[in-house]
């Protein structure tokens, strides 16, 4: 069965059908993928199912959106239509914003364009000192996120406050400025002329992938605001596009209210996400003041 599926799956075109096809099996048996070995034939009910999923995903329908749940680090958040489903990629991301929160006793961390939580709720569960703030404007990706709050507040982990709100805004979390010690983005960023999956082509909300004609359109806000929310020495970390190695560190450099700006590369050496620091001192300012102006 698991061999027919893969071949079923490999002929649609996903990338990794022997994978999918254990997960998909495991998930219809319900027993760990690791423990496939071990489990029962399947009875005539249960190939029915399996074979109604697989009918689906050779549409590429997003495996996640089959079994109701993308893991990401070391968590499991419900995911399905109207939220875009986190990508290993962003664990990186969220693995530097982690390490940078644990640097303080009782960290404030904001996660902007939040989508799942999935950000949000890593640094909730593995740093449980922090306050962890979630903004996401989306009312259809606001309903997972406060669903995969509730189940992780109720699962013991550091409840994660949601708020609805355009990141995008210039009063963005105004009671929070000048306190932030984390700031962490992971924005819609593909350039809209960017061909996409079919994963996410169908299936990923649009306002949650692409950001306009360069992909910057979210970014250029959010490195103007965070400078506002960010504490002196307070970090940032933003996810982007492969084509923004030099476009998103020269939009924290050219703020002028930033310091350690550093480019960052996936597990597979693509450019994937920048990090800055908060300066210090109150220089800059001038030049900050300019940015703003030339950039609005």
């Amino acid at each position: 069965m698991i061999n027919r599926v893969a071949r079923a799956l490999a002929a649609a075109g996903v990338e990794a059908p022997r994978a999918e096809a254990e997960q998909l099996a495991a998930y219809v048996l319900d027993v760990p993928r690791g423990r496939l070995a071990l489990a029962d034939g399947f009875t005539p009910a249960q190939r029915d199912r399996l074979d109604a999923l697989v009918g689906r995903r050779v549409t590429r329908e997003p495996l996640q959106h089959l079994l109701g749940s993308a893991g990401f680090r070391h968590l499991e958040l419900a995911v399905g239509p109207g939220v875009f489903v986190p990508r290993p990629e962003t664990e990186l991301l969220a693995g530097w914003g982690i390490e940078r929160a644990r640097e303080h006793a009782a960290p404030l961390v904001v996660d902007l364009c939040s989508g799942s939580g999935a950000i949000a709720l890593a640094v909730a569960q593995e740093v449980p000192a922090a306050r962890v703030v979630a903004v996401e404007r989306s009312p259809a990706a606001l309903a997972w996120l406060r669903r995969n709050a509730a189940d992780r507040a109720a699962a013991g982990d550091r409840p994660v406050e949601v708020v609805a709100a355009d990141v995008t805004g210039p009063e963005l979390l105004a009671g929070l400025a000048g306190r932030v010690d984390v700031l962490l983005c992971n924005p819609p960023y593909v350039p809209r002329s960017v061909a996409v999956p079919p994963e996410v082509a169908g299936h990923d909300p649009d306002e949650a992938v692409f950001g306009g004609a360069d992909g910057l359109d979210v970014i250029r806000p959010v490195v103007r605001r965070a400078a506002e929310l960010l504490r002196p020495g307070g970090a940032i970390g933003i996810e982007h596009d492969d084509t923004h190695a030099a476009a998103v560190p020269a939009l924290l450099r050219g703020d002028g209210r930033y310091d350690r700006v550093e480019e960052h590369r996936d597990l597979a050496g693509r450019p994937r996400w920048a990090s800055a620091s908060r300066r210090a001192d109150g220089t800059h300012a001038e030049t900050a003041r300019a940015w703003q102006t030339d950039s609005s």
